[in-house]
């Protein structure tokens, strides 16, 4: 798709899970654009890997270590970051695990929910002032239509222990990055910050492949080449990044570089609400027990 970019050069961006599919591509793209990038990443193994991707000398891309399955990690980078001095201009919130099983993070919550809401919620909230100070400041929430596969969050039993099924697992995860989206503009109408969730669409990417089951070891290479790549995966995220006419635009979902119309239970905001709260408490519980 065509469209006319805005000028990024010397923009301070974090992306988180660039490391691995769309992140790599969306991180590529933002460097060659002349923007100013820090990742976040599980091991300076593997952003010093995507520093070699991208053929970026060592200083031009700066790596900031953290397993997003704890949520004191969480709160450490986001210290750090804050602690830098450097402005930041444009958050992407990326990183995401699919599991075929039910695991627990760090903190002993359902990780699907810990890694793909409650890590990039944690994060989002301690930069907001540090975007709140940018001209640019735009937010990007990885989603994906697989919010279609759930009807609502399941409140009743949130953390999956009664019954585990990994494609409605995976899909809460996904609502749940559109209604922290929906509870957030309100909280940012006095400032310039913009935040718009975007579905990919089918990537091959390496997501699920740390799942041990043959069956979810070989359904990848089953359904690759019915999969977008990578680097066309990485379009809408680019677009919402970059796109001029998105100026000022929030609160708005995308698939395929166009808006498109999440699910009702995506714009439910008693639900945006209700998840909020509990994100908050289930955070706060954690982080506070681990710094006593």
């Amino acid at each position: 798709m065509t469209y006319r970019r805005c000028n990024i050069q010397g923009l301070h961006c974090l992306v988180t899970g660039a490391t691995n599919g769309i992140g790599v591509e969306t991180a590529r793209e933002l460097y060659q654009a002349g923007a100013q990038l820090t990742v976040l990443c599980r091991s300076e193994q593997k952003g010093q890997a995507l520093r070699e991707q991208l053929n970026a000398k060592p200083n031009d891309i700066d790596l900031l270590l953290c397993d997003m399955r704890s949520l004191t990690q969480c709160q450490a980078a986001a210290n750090q970051y804050l602690a830098s001095g450097k402005p930041l201009d444009l958050l992407i919130n990326n990183a995401g695990i699919v599991n075929t099983n039910r695991r627990v993070s760090d903190d002993g919550y359902e990780e699907m929910l810990a890694v793909n809401h409650l890590a990039p919620f944690l994060l989002t909230n301690q930069l907001l002032p540090l975007l709140a100070k940018s001209n640019y400041a735009r937010i990007v929430n990885v989603s994906s239509h697989a919010h279609h596969f759930v009807k609502g969050m399941g409140f009743e039993d949130l953390q999956m222990e009664k019954k585990f099924k990994a494609f409605a697992g995976y899909g809460r995860s996904k609502l749940a990055n559109l209604l922290f989206s929906l509870a957030l503009i309100p909280r940012l109408e006095s400032t310039k910050i913009t935040v718009n969730c975007v579905h990919p669409g089918a990537v091959s990417t390496g997501l699920g492949t740390q799942n041990k089951t043959v069956f979810s070891r070989i359904l990848p290479f089953v359904l690759k080449p019915f999969f977008k790549t990578p680097e066309q995966g990485a379009q809408t995220t680019l677009y919402v990044a970059l796109a001029e006419d998105l100026n000022g635009v929030t609160g708005r979902y995308f698939a395929d570089c166009k808006q498109a119309r999440p699910k009702p239970w995506a714009q439910d905001e008693a639900a945006a609400q209700k998840l909020w709260q509990l994100s908050e408490a289930m955070i706060a519980e954690k982080v506070e027990q681990n710094n006593d």
